[in-house]
C-alpha cells in the first residue's frame, strides 16, 4: 500500500528517503516518462529542493501559480527566478526544458534511409571510415522497410571475436525492435580482402542472429574506395 504523504513530511524526510517507486526520476526509469505527473516531471527538471521543500513541492507550486505549463514557458526568466523556491539555476533549467520541447515540435522527421545492396551502404560510409587510422565495428538496424533506423557503434580499435560479441551486437537491435541487421566496418590498411577473423565473427553473429529471429542481410568491410560484401560473395549462405 502507498502511503501518502503531506507536503511537510516531505521536506522533513526528502524524496531520497521515499520508497524508490515513489520517486519521479526512479519512477520514470521504471515505467517510461508518461507515467509520470506533471509535477513529478517538473521536478525532475528542477533538480532539487530548496528551503526545506523538496523539488516536487517546488514544482506543485509552479503549476498552482501558473494556468497551464505553456503559460509557464512564456513567463521571463526574471519572473521565474523570482518565485519562491526557484531561483536562477532552476528557472535556467526550466526555459532550457521548455525551449527543447518547442524545438522538438518543429523538427521535421527525419527521412530514413533505404539500402537495397550493399553499394547503398557504401556510399553512405565510405567517406566516414575509409580514412580511420582504426578498425570501427558498426551495426546498422533496419525496419520492416530496410530502412536504417539507428546505427551503433560496437567495437573501436581491433575487430575480433572476443571483442565483437553477438551480447553487444544484438542488444541495440532489440531495445529498437529491429528486423535485421547489416555489420559494417572498415580495413584501415585498405587491403580488399575478407580475413579469418571477418569470417569467424560473421559465422558467430549470423548464427546468434538466426536464433533471436533478426537476420544479418550483410557484413561490409569497408577497403579504402572499395568495399566487400559478404552477402555479394554469397559467404552468407555458408555461415
Amino acid at each position: 500500500m502507498t502511503v501518502k504523504r503531506s507536503s511537510s513530511q516531505e521536506a522533513v524526510f526528502g524524496i531520497k528517503s521515499w520508497p524508490e517507486e515513489e520517486r519521479p526520476r526512479e519512477k520514470l526509469a521504471l515505467r517510461g516518462a508518461e507515467a509520470l505527473t506533471e509535477s513529478e516531471l517538473l521536478a525532475i527538471v528542477l533538480n532539487a529542493g530548496s528551503g526545506g521543500r523538496t523539488a516536487l513541492d517546488i514544482a506543485r507550486d509552479l503549476l498552482q501559480h501558473y494556468p497551464s505549463l505553456r503559460d509557464m514557458a512564456q513567463r521571463p526568466l526574471k519572473e521565474l527566478c523570482g518565485i519562491s523556491g526557484v531561483g536562477q539555476a532552476r528557472a535556467v533549467a526550466l526555459q532550457a526544458a521548455f525551449e527543447l520541447g518547442r524545438r522538438y515540435a518543429v523538427t521535421p522527421e527525419v527521412k530514413r534511409q533505404a539500402v537495397n545492396a550493399p553499394e547503398d551502404v557504401a556510399a553512405l560510409y565510405q567517406y566516414r571510415m575509409r580514412d580511420l587510422r582504426h578498425e570501427r565495428f558498426v551495426v546498422l538496424l533496419l525496419n520492416n522497410a530496410g530502412h536504417i533506423i539507428r546505427e551503433t557503434v560496437v567495437s573501436e580499435g581491433i575487430v575480433n571475436a572476443s571483442l565483437v560479441h553477438p551480447r553487444e551486437v544484438f542488444h541495440a537491435a532489440v531495445t529498437e525492435l529491429a528486423s535485421s541487421v547489416i555489420l559494417l566496418h572498415n580495413h584501415p590498411s585498405g587491403v580488399r580482402e575478407a580475413s579469418r577473423e571477418d569470417h569467424l565473427i560473421t559465422r558467430q553473429l549470423v548464427e546468434a542472429g538466426r536464433i533471436m529471429d533478426i537476420p544479418v542481410h550483410d557484413h561490409i568491410i569497408i577497403c579504402g574506395s572499395s568495399y566487400v560484401s559478404f552477402a555479394e560473395n554469397g559467404w552468407l549462405e555458408a555461415q
